[in-house]
């Protein structure tokens, strides 16, 4: 039985959807490498913080007609020790520079500067042909009609002056910005804004200065974002990848909140587990998202080993080939959505 509206011919086609987890998303590039082996394409990519990079990464790979499987020695290129790029007073202090990050975070909203995170991804971007999302924009004349079946990346940020989620670049519009002309770095580095750990981003529109943070305080996973409006069946499926061993070691011990820049940390982790709305934890959704068990990395591990790099991507190439293996998408369909049958 065929999905009415659905093409056969799109067996090994999705919009993908990756889940943020700061170091944790080296293991989103082996799940896609799995993919790339079995040559699958991403029409739409979204993505949160970590899943933010990646999927930026993929959506210029696949504009440029590069193979997927290069997201892994790109993300090898991560010097993660970096990422801790403390601005005045703390990069003057060299080991001692811990002590300034308190009044990083009070004169400039977060510990570290994020400029290497920026430039990593705006460089990667550049040379694979994209800068703005107009790179990035597709013609799609059988979609919904809505601004999101009419890009190939979005990513999520939180504004936290305006008090709502930020689809980027669906979004722009409301801030009286051109999506079209937006960078693409600039938004990845938005949704990656870790509060009090990485300086905050601040976007200037139509209603004045808004504050972006991490978008995974709002919306760590948005399965939902490429599901059509007009009630019409899709034509592919959407599956995600998210960086969670599901129902394997739920109960973690405390984890003491030492400093502002843990206490950061700390309250987007709670706020990430007290917003998994039921959508994302609904059963079909379940059905159709790739778990890879990261329990033992933290978010902000960065001094991760090369070693313990491989065995994140090793993971994700495994738990993406293994699901891979029982999934059938006029299955999931039968059983999740019978109307569309």
């Amino acid at each position: 039985m065929t999905t009415q509206g659905a093409d056969p011919s799109n067996d090994h086609v999705a919009d993908l959807v990756l889940e943020g987890g700061g170091v944790k998303g080296i293991a989103l590039t082996g799940a896609v490498w799995a993919f790339d082996d079995d040559s699958w394409t991403f029409p739409r990519i979204a993505g949160t913080s970590a899943g933010a990079m990646v999927g930026a990464v993929l959506a210029a790979l696949q504009a440029a007609g590069e193979p997927l499987s290069q997201v892994v020695e790109l993300a090898k290129t991560l010097d993660y020790r970096r990422f801790r790029d403390r601005g005045f007073p703390g990069s003057w202090l060299g080991p001692l520079g811990v002590l300034a990050d308190p009044l990083a975070v009070v004169l400039e909203q977060g510990a570290y500067e994020g400029d290497y995170l920026h430039d990593w991804i705006r460089g990667v971007l550049a040379d694979l042909g994209v800068h703005t999302f107009g790179d990035l924009r597709r013609v799609d004349p059988d979609g919904d009609g809505h601004v999101h079946h009419e890009y190939s990346l979005v990513v999520t940020a939180s504004d936290i002056s305006r008090k709502r989620l930020a689809y980027l670049p669906w979004d722009y519009a409301d801030y009286g910005l051109d999506p079209d002309e937006q960078s693409v770095a600039d938004a990845v580095r938005a949704s990656a804004s870790i509060p009090y750990f990485f300086e905050p981003v601040t976007l200037k529109g139509a209603h004045g200065r808004s504050t972006l943070v991490d978008g995974g305080l709002l919306s760590n996973y948005p399965i939902s974002a490429f599901d059509r409006l007009d009630e019409l069946p899709p034509r592919w499926a959407t599956i995600g990848i998210r960086l969670d061993a599901l129902g394997i070691g739920k109960e973690q011990p405390p984890e003491p909140v030492r400093n502002v820049v843990s206490m950061g940390i700390a309250l987007v982790e709670t706020a990430i587990e007290a917003n998994q709305a039921e959508h994302v934890i609904d059963p079909c959704n379940i059905a159709r998202s790739v778990y890879v068990d990261t329990r033992d990395v933290g978010p902000v591990d960065f001094s991760i080993t090369a070693a313990e790099q491989r065995l994140l991507i090793e993971r994700g190439h495994e738990a993406a080939a293994s699901f891979l293996k029982t999934w059938d998408y006029e299955s999931w369909i039968r059983r999740c959505r019978p109307a569309w049958v």
